[in-house]
C-alpha cells in the first residue's frame, strides 16, 4: 500500500497543474490516470489507426480519444497521461464577458479581478503565442466573415504551440533550462490526434515534466474505482487496470487529501457512483446540474476541387458572427479521415430532421455519396467549432438500463441545451459554397444530439451545497479533504475554448493552499467566503528570471 500526502485523480490541465504546485509546496503528490503516456513518436500517423487513436481499452484500444453519448450531447473526449492536452486543438483563448457575470458565481467575487494574475501565469506556462501563419483555409473564413460585416472581429488563435525554426530541436525556451528540449512546428495540421514533432504545447512538456522533476509520482492505466474516508483520517484509493479483462492489478494508495480531476466527465461519473454506494454521501444534491457544453455544435464545409486545407495549427482563426457566438476553423492532418465519417449532409434543426435528411438525400443523391467519400477528407475539408456564451446546461445523473447502471442527462436549468446553432449553419453554408463543396453536419444531429468537445460543469462553484457541489476554493461540500479541480468547475458556458480557464482556475486554487505543515489560510469549509493572499511555494521549481516562473498576486486582505 502506497501513501502521498495527496493523491490526485487525472492528469489534463487541472491535475497536472495540482501536481506541480502542490509538489513545490512540500506535499508528497501521487498522479493517478487510467490512459497510458505517451512520447511524441508513439502518436498514431492518422486516426485510421484505431488501436492506437482511439480509446476503447477492454478492446485493445488505448488511444487518446474517447467517444461517449449521453442522452443530450455526444462527447469527444481524451484519455491519457496529460489528459485533453494530448489531443486539443492547442486553442488558449480568455473567455467571452458573460462567463464572468453567469448567475451562478458571479455574486461570490470579482471573478475577473480575481483569475486575471492566473490566467496570466497559465499563458505563460502553456506558452500561448498567436499562430504565425494563415491557411488557406483562414482567407476563405476571412471573406465570409467580410460578407456578414463581421471582418473585424477575425483573427489568429492564440494557441500553445512553440513556433521556433521548423523542425529544429532548442532547449527549453519557458522554464530557463528546467524544462525538455523543444522542436518547432512545422504546421503539419496533426495536433488534433498528437503532436509527433514534440512542438505542441502539452502538459508532460510543462506542468507534468516540472513535476515529476520536483518529485510527484504518475501511474499510468491506473483507474480509480473506489474512494473511501478512513477511520482517522484521510482516504483510502482503491484502482485497477481499465484495459484487461482479468488480472487486472489492483492496487490500494492512501493520501491525506485526494483531488478529482479526472476532467468533467470522469469526475461526474466518478462522485455520482461514490454518492450512490454511500462512500461519500454529503456531496451536494446539486451534483451533475449545470453541466455545459459550450453550446456547441461541429460542422464542417468541404470542398470538390481543392486538397490543400490539411495544413497549419489545429486551429488557425475565428469569427466572431455576433457578439455571444464565436466560430473557428479546424484542421486534421493529411489522412486523418477517420472522424469524417461521422459527417453528412447538413440540415437545419426540427423535430423532423431526419425526414428532412432523407428526403434531402433522395433530392441530391451525388451530395450524399460525396458525403460518404473519406479518401482526403481531412485535405478538402474545413471543421466548424461553433461555441456560445449563453446560460443553456444539462443535468447528469445515474440510471439503471439493460447494461447495468450509467451516467446519463436531461436538461437542465437555463435554456434548453440547444440541439443546432442557426448562425453555425448559415456560416457553414456560406464556407461550403466558397470552397465550391458541400455543408456538412454530425450523424447525430439528426437524431438532435449535439457534438461537443467541450464537455464541462456538473461541480459548480457555489457558496453553499445548496448552490453548488464546491466552495470558491474548489474543496467538496461535505467531505474535508476532497476537492475537484478540472473541468468540471466551470461554472458557466465559456463561449471559447475551455483549457486556459481551466488551468487559470486551477492555478488560483493551488495558490491558496498552505505550504506542507503550515497554517491554512482558507476558511473553514462550509464558513463565509473570503478573499485570502495567495502562498508563495516552499521550493518552485522554475528560476525567476525565466518566463514561466511564478507569479503570485501581491494582494490586499481583510485581517
Amino acid at each position: 500500500m502506497t501513501h502521498y500526502d495527496v493523491l490526485v485523480i487525472g492528469s489534463g490541465f487541472g491535475g497536472s497543474t495540482t501536481a506541480l504546485r502542490l509538489t513545490e509546496k512540500g506535499y508528497r503528490v501521487g498522479v493517478l490516470d487510467m490512459g497510458r503516456r505517451w512520447a511524441p513518436h508513439e502518436f498514431p500517423a492518422t486516426n485510421w489507426r484505431v488501436r492506437r487513436s482511439m480509446w476503447a481499452p477492454r478492446l485493445g484500444c488505448t488511444g487518446p480519444l474517447r467517444l461517449t453519448a449521453l442522452k443530450n450531447c455526444f462527447i469527444l473526449s481524451a484519455v491519457g497521461v496529460g489528459g485533453g492536452s494530448l489531443i486539443y486543438g492547442n486553442t488558449l483563448y480568455d473567455p467571452l464577458d458573460a462567463f464572468y457575470t453567469d448567475r451562478q458565481w458571479a455574486g461570490i467575487t470579482d471573478w475577473r479581478d480575481e483569475l486575471a494574475p492566473y490566467y496570466d501565469q497559465a499563458k505563460r506556462m502553456l506558452g500561448v503565442a498567436a499562430n504565425p501563419r494563415r491557411s488557406p483555409a483562414d482567407d476563405v473564413l476571412l471573406s465570409v466573415a467580410t460578407d456578414l460585416g463581421v471582418a473585424e472581429t477575425f483573427h489568429a488563435t492564440n494557441v500553445g504551440v512553440y513556433f521556433g525554426e521548423p523542425g529544429k530541436t532548442v532547449p527549453d525556451p519557458y522554464f530557463g533550462g528546467a524544462g525538455p528540449d523543444r522542436a518547432g512546428c512545422i504546421h503539419c495540421a496533426q495536433c488534433l490526434t498528437g503532436c509527433p514533432h514534440n512542438a505542441k504545447n502539452t502538459t508532460e512538456t510543462n506542468y507534468l515534466y516540472l513535476a515529476e522533476k520536483a518529485g510527484a509520482e504518475i501511474h499510468q492505466l491506473t483507474q480509480v474505482v473506489d474512494v473511501a474516508p478512513l477511520e482517522g483520517g484521510g482516504f483510502e484509493v482503491q484502482t485497477a487496470r481499465p484495459d484487461r479483462w482479468v488480472r487486472r492489478q489492483r492496487r490500494t494508495f492512501t493520501a491525506d487529501q485526494v483531488v478529482f480531476a479526472a476532467a468533467s466527465l470522469g469526475t461526474q461519473r466518478l462522485l455520482h457512483q461514490l454518492r450512490a454506494t454511500g462512500r461519500l454521501p454529503h456531496i451536494s444534491p446539486r451534483l451533475g446540474e449545470l453541466t455545459r457544453t459550450n453550446s456547441e455544435a461541429i460542422l464542417s464545409a468541404s470542398s470538390r476541387r481543392r486538397r490543400d486545407l490539411a495544413q497549419g495549427v489545429s486551429i488557425t482563426s475565428s469569427i466572431h458572427p455576433d457578439p455571444r457566438t464565436h466560430i473557428e476553423a479546424c484542421h486534421w492532418g493529411k489522412g486523418s479521415n477517420l472522424l469524417y465519417g461521422l459527417f453528412t449532409p447538413l440540415v437545419d434543426g426540427s423535430s423532423r430532421r431526419l425526414l428532412r435528411w432523407m428526403l434531402q438525400g433522395l433530392r441530391h443523391p451525388l451530395t450524399l455519396l460525396r458525403s460518404l467519400n473519406l479518401r482526403g477528407a481531412s485535405e478538402r475539408s474545413v471543421g466548424l467549432l461553433v461555441m456560445q456564451a449563453v446560460d443553456n446546461s444539462i443535468t447528469t445523473y445515474r440510471t439503471r438500463g439493460l447494461f447495468g447502471v450509467r451516467m446519463t442527462s436531461k436538461q437542465g436549468p437555463g435554456d434548453p441545451n440547444p440541439s443546432w446553432i442557426p448562425v453555425g449553419n448559415d456560416v457553414t453554408r456560406r464556407m461550403a459554397e466558397k470552397l465550391g463543396g458541400d455543408p456538412h453536419g454530425t450523424l447525430t444531429d439528426l437524431v438532435n444530439l449535439p457534438v461537443t468537445g467541450h464537455f464541462l460543469g456538473g461541480c459548480v462553484i457555489g457558496e453553499s451545497p445548496g448552490t453548488g457541489v464546491v466552495d470558491p476554493y474548489q474543496r467538496l461540500f461535505g467531505h474535508p479533504g476532497l476537492h475537484v479541480v478540472d473541468g468540471s468547475t466551470i461554472s458557466a458556458n465559456l463561449g471559447v475554448n475551455p483549457s486556459l480557464t481551466i488551468t487559470a482556475q486551477a492555478e488560483r486554487a493551488m495558490a491558496l493552499w498552505p505550504n506542507k505543515g503550515e497554517v491554512d489560510p482558507r476558511p473553514a469549509l462550509g464558513s463565509p467566503y473570503r478573499r485570502v493572499r495567495p502562498v508563495a511555494p516552499k521550493d518552485p521549481v522554475v528560476p525567476a528570471d525565466a518566463p514561466g516562473a511564478l507569479r503570485l498576486p501581491d494582494i490586499e486582505v481583510a485581517s
